[in-house]
């Protein structure tokens, strides 16, 4: 079995339930907007949001378009015209009280931290995620977060984990595991980087893409026997 050193963790679906956190800020968010948030909404909302964010992880656009024009793009098709940045910032208050955590996530990262470097690497916005993972207990466990925000550069972009590896001090890439569940995002730019990879993948979802984890576990506590 391969020896690592480093192990890498996205945040969302991976160590926070993010689809949990999501469902409530959006509820909060509307109600407190006086908008009816009903069934195809949310599922407007949702297929909106998740083209947008692809189009960001292929460096079509950028993160501040993604955020700042989603409810304005979303409401518009239902023919209200809105303040998209203004309504970002609310959305963003209520998507702050969300830490729900992925179950064993704490008992994992508790047991791993003592024998490796723990790192978060994540796209989501920098405040949302600093705020989260300190209110669900996880940050402390963590040497450091490295958040494309920060860098200029996301996953799966091989200028986003340069610019990781470059602010940790005698990182081999060879000693390194990307933990994730977003193939296109976390398995895709762990690979780019050299690392490997271990999808997290609790539905048990194909694969479609051409790239293949080094791993694949259903839940958190796997990982701890691969490693």
């Amino acid at each position: 079995m391969k020896k690592y050193r480093t192990l890498f963790f996205d945040v969302d679906d991976t160590l926070l339930d993010f689809r949990a956190a999501e469902n409530q800020a959006l509820k909060k968010f509307f109600r407190e907007q006086k908008i009816p948030f009903t069934s195809q909404v949310q599922a407007d909302y949702q297929k909106l949001n998740r083209n947008l964010w692809k189009a960001y992880e292929e460096g079509k656009i950028d993160r501040d378009e993604v955020v700042n024009t989603r409810f304005s793009r979303l409401l518009s098709t239902y023919g209200q015209k809105v303040d998209g940045t203004l309504m970002e910032k609310n959305y963003r208050r209520c998507l702050e009280e969300g830490h729900q955590r992925i179950p064993g996530a704490l008992e994992l990262i508790s047991h791993l931290r003592n024998r490796y470097d723990l790192y978060i690497v994540t796209n989501g916005v920098s405040k949302t995620q600093n705020k989260r993972l300190r209110d669900s207990g996880l940050l402390p466990l963590f040497k450091k977060i490295f958040s494309s925000e920060a860098a200029g550069f996301q996953k799966p972009m091989r200028q986003y984990f340069d610019y990781v590896f470059a602010r940790i001090p005698g990182f081999s890439a060879d000693q390194g595991l990307m933990i994730g569940d977003s193939i296109s995002s976390d398995i895709k730019g762990g690979q780019l980087a050299g690392l490997d990879t271990c999808w997290f993948n609790p539905e048990m979802k194909s694969n479609l893409t051409a790239f293949v984890p080094t791993y694949q576990i259903q839940q958190l506590d796997e990982l701890d026997r691969i490693l």
